[in-house]
């Protein structure tokens, strides 16, 4: 299957490019040119599937041109050696929780398989080494130094802006060393985000390196997202209640979002989505106005959403043909202050016993608020509550215990890079490296 750019002014190309490329010359981002939906007969089968039976049979609808199925489920088997349950909460409201991969946090999925992916496809070609250039707000970090720690041929640098994730988080990606440099960049998310892009576009950089990013901008990255939507959806026909279902997605750069769009392109029989967000609510305003205005990015609680220029969101564009009526017939948007989610939190954990972290709070609330007597809803839960410890803690008077996995990382010493968010310096340092 063939890629094309959303700007539409260079010519599509095959996936191990767009892979590899991660953008495209024209600044736009890959989209495939064909969302097949799935036959009738998957959803039938639907119920007594497996997450990997599940994973391997959407892998092939965007990847089985390019890929042997067997290749292709060896790899999905490889990305997936942990589960994503749903837990009823309330009522007719459901968590689906993505944080049981190995750093807790919803993009291990496509990190995993990126890492894999792009490895099968180095190796395929027998080329040079590829470099990873990955901007995080928090998780992504975390996921993709993970995904790729280890793994020959490639070295990630994740830029991450200083002071503005959680300890726990930073402690993730910044103690591994081996193929992994973490740049800790004097700046917020969106001048990290800029600096990748930049880099992809600068001949200068390109000529002495071979780049690629690993942040929801990349296909490989944020497709498989896709799998965990249709996995929730057996989990709720096995319960007999997957009527009317609503999705809320908690959404920084919009890449989980539209992943879950595509699976309801692929005939996932979602009715509706809630992008919720926090302070840094642009897409709420594009749904108020039909105008994008992308404004600096202020920190909140959910710092992994403190975002004030998704990337993902000309892929929603595209996606709908630039139509503001069906994208809001489809989409609603909801805003959530820091106030309001410690309010949601200490409410949830007294009401439920279920513990939220700050991103699900955010999107829980915008359910409850929203969700009618006939309808089903799900919220992504995206990371465990463990990793935002402290913002917890303050808000439940209580100790929030540590998982194994997270003390692991929590006893290694870090080591960073200091760097300003000026592109100059950034490239100068990419330079000496190489």
């Amino acid at each position: 299957m063939n890629y094309y750019s959303t700007n539409r002014q260079v010519q599509p190309v095959d996936l191990p490019e767009a892979v590899i490329k991660g953008l495209p010359a024209d600044k736009g981002l890959f989209m495939p040119e064909t969302i097949r939906p799935l036959p009738n007969l998957f959803f039938e089968r639907l119920p007594g599937m497996s997450f990997r039976e599940i994973a391997g049979e959407v892998a092939l609808a965007f990847f089985g041109e390019d890929i042997d199925a067997a290749t292709l489920q060896h790899i999905v088997d490889e990305t997936l050696n942990f589960e994503t349950p749903v837990v009823r909460v309330k009522d007719n409201i459901y968590s689906l929780e993505l944080f049981h991969g190995p750093t807790l946090a919803f993009k291990d999925v496509g990190a995993r398989f990126m890492a894999r992916l792009l490895a099968y496809f180095v190796r395929k070609q027998d080329g040079d080494n590829i470099n990873v250039l990955v901007a995080t707000s928090g998780d992504t970090g975390s996921a993709v130094a993970n995904g790729f720690l280890g793994v020959a041929g490639i070295h990630v640098y994740v830029l991450y802006p200083k002071g503005k994730v959680s300890a726990i988080q930073e402690c993730q990606f910044t103690t591994l060393r081996q193929n992994i440099t973490a740049l800790e960049i004097d700046g917020t998310f969106d001048d990290c985000q800029a600096l990748v892009k930049a880099a992809f576009l600068d001949n200068d950089l390109n000529g002495r390196m071979k780049l690629t990013s690993a942040n929801s901008i990349n296909v490989a990255r944020f497709l498989p997202q896709a799998f965990y939507y249709f996995n929730a959806y057996a989990q709720l026909l096995r319960r007999g209640a997957a009527s009317e279902v609503v999705v809320c997605v908690p959404s920084g750069n919009f890449g989980n979002l539209t992943a879950g769009l595509i699976a309801r392109e692929m005939g996932l029989p979602v009715k509706r989505f809630i992008a919720a967000n926090n302070r840094n609510d642009v897409f709420l305003q594009y749904l108020q106005t039909g105008v994008y205005t992308p404004r600096p990015s202020v920190q909140t609680l959910a710092n992994a959403m403190d975002v004030g220029d998704p990337s993902n969101f000309v892929r929603i564009l595209d996606l709908y043909r630039h139509d503001h009526e069906a994208i809001t017939r489809l989409i609603s948007g909801f805003s959530c202050s820091d106030d309001l989610v410690r309010e949601t939190v200490a409410a949830c954990y007294r009401e439920t016993g279920y513990l939220l972290d700050p991103h699900g709070a955010c999107a829980y609330q915008a359910l409850s608020e929203s969700l009618q007597p006939s309808e089903t809803g799900v919220f992504l839960e995206t990371a465990h509550p463990a990793k935002f410890r402290e913002t917890i803690e303050s808000i439940l008077h209580e100790p929030v215990e540590i998982p194994a996995k997270l003390q692991t990382f929590m006893q290694g010493t870090k080591e960073t890079v200091e760097l300003s968010n000026d592109f100059a310096g950034f490239k100068a340092f990419l330079f000496r490296q190489n």
